[in-house]
């Protein structure tokens, strides 16, 4: 029973959400899926959900030059879906929270639906 109840409870908390949009955050909201409209960015997204990585960790796992990672992961830092630190000379990225993971993990869901 406490199941539905929290079930329930998201569903209010989400149509609070929607029914209370402004206009800057309709377009905020749209920035932001723009972000996942690239494959390139999400395949970053979904190595970093194994751990930090360095930018040349990402280039050999996606194997891709770090030209382009580098413009991507400065798209999704602006976008603030990954965060860095730097360790020495190296810049360490990772994902900036558990809401990255949930938006992927809803796309993935929906997708398969």
């Amino acid at each position: 029973m406490q199941e539905k109840q929290s079930s329930s409870q998201m569903q209010k908390n989400i149509n609070h959400l929607i029914a209370n949009i402004d206009e800057v955050e309709l377009s905020d909201l749209a920035e932001l899926f723009k972000v996942f409209g690239d494959s390139t960015r999400i395949r970053i997204l979904a190595d970093l959900f194994q751990g930090e990585k360095n930018v040349t960790e990402i280039c050999d796992d996606l194997q891709m030059n770090q030209s382009a990672v580098s413009h991507q992961l400065k798209i999704l830092k602006v976008s603030r879906l990954i965060k860095s630190r730097r360790e020495g000379k190296a810049m360490i990225y990772s994902l900036a929270d558990d809401h990255v993971k949930t938006i992927m993990a809803m796309g993935i869901e929906h997708i398969e639906e």
